[in-house]
């Protein structure tokens, strides 16, 4: 690492201080106009994400984008394209895709498979309510935590992106309940349109009416459904009393296969049956899968200088980031709660 920045140059300094870092910014665009640096991490609140992230690309920087990859799919479309006219690497920051028991678990599901359903749970610890995850204004909210991940992995291990079917969500602070959808119903009933004219109208008309239901969600469950017509379902929460929890339990044709603490894969546990006979169980072990993930990055930038595409082989390019984003806003709608701004 060589250097690090922060709005607050003494907060900067004292964390470089603490790490043998070289550099301390006090501005974020100070460190993109060094021409020593390569390349960026981008952990910030979730809503700046996106912004962030294309002034990194506009200064020349590849980025690692700490997940949300942005705080709605418009908006990660747009870094997307940025990223793909850059020639840049950028990656969501999907670390527990790159360690070697997730691709055992993806593994063992296709030997299994093919899938019929998919549950998946995670559970945040966070006790202050103060804390910036419940803050709506800064993208926050359960579906943009864990339920990132939750989305990633069924999208893994499914047959294809899935749609939404059905969600339900608990909103922090407490929002009314939804009243009358006049304005959606008008743009229902206005007039003969192609069929995908009509569907965007109504998200749009949806979009509207839900901007009055602007709260974090504290806990959300949603329904999938994948091209191939396997289902899905997950729920992710904050929890003030409660304790972490990254599981998920696939059913396929031959077999169950389970998988405690994906998220962390490195602490994992993957288990499998066939006609209720255990055929794996596995523990993760060795480096952590944020160690796998910076392998990864740096070999993708390698590449990139060598010639290769951006996004060659990249499992959480920027491109596949926006399919999961696109999953959260409909999750979203469908629990009747606005977008992210």
């Amino acid at each position: 690492m060589a250097a690090v920045a922060a709005r607050d140059e003494s907060r900067a300094e004292a964390f470089a201080l603490r790490h043998a870092i070289p550099k301390a910014y006090g501005c974020y665009d100070e460190m993109l106009a060094d021409p020593d640096i390569d390349a960026v991490y981008n952990p910030l609140p979730n809503s700046l994400h996106g912004p962030w992230t294309l002034k990194a690309l506009a200064a020349g920087k590849h980025v690692l984008c700490e997940k949300p990859f942005a705080s709605n799919a418009a908006q990660a479309q747009q870094v997307a394209d940025a990223a793909a006219a850059s020639g840049l690497v950028v990656m969501e920051a999907m670390h527990y895709r790159y360690h070697p028991l997730i691709q055992r678990l993806r593994d063992v599901v296709a030997e299994l498979g093919p899938v019929r359903h998919i549950q998946c749970w995670t559970s945040f610890v966070i006790e202050d309510p103060d804390d910036i995850r419940y803050d709506y204004d800064l993208a926050g909210g359960a579906l943009m935590d864990g339920g990132c991940y939750a989305i990633d992995c069924l999208r893994l291990l499914g047959d294809g992106d899935p749609s939404v079917s059905g969600a339900l969500a608990d909103p922090w602070p407490g929002v009314a309940a939804p009243g009358e959808q006049e304005a959606a119903a008008g743009e229902r009933a206005a007039g003969e349109r192609a069929a995908a004219d009509r569907a965007a109208a109504d998200r749009a008309a949806a979009d509207r009416a839900a901007a009055d239901r602007a709260a974090a969600d504290r806990a959300i469950a949603v329904r999938l459904a994948f091209p191939g017509g396997a289902t899905g379902w997950f729920e992710s929460a904050f929890t003030r009393n409660g304790e972490f929890r990254a599981d998920v339990h696939v059913s396929c044709r031959d077999g169950q296969v389970w998988m405690q603490n994906f998220i962390q894969a490195h602490q994992g546990r993957l288990m499998a049956t066939r006609k209720d006979v255990l055929v794996a169980d596995e523990h993760g072990s060795g480096d952590t899968t944020y160690t796998w993930q910076l392998r990864a990055f740096a070999a993708a930038i390698a590449a990139v200088n060598e010639g290769s595409p951006a996004d060659k082989a990249l499992p959480t390019s920027a491109a596949h980031a926006v399919a999961t984003m696109r999953v959260i806003d409909d999750a979203y709608r469908a629990a009747d709660l606005a977008l992210r701004p």
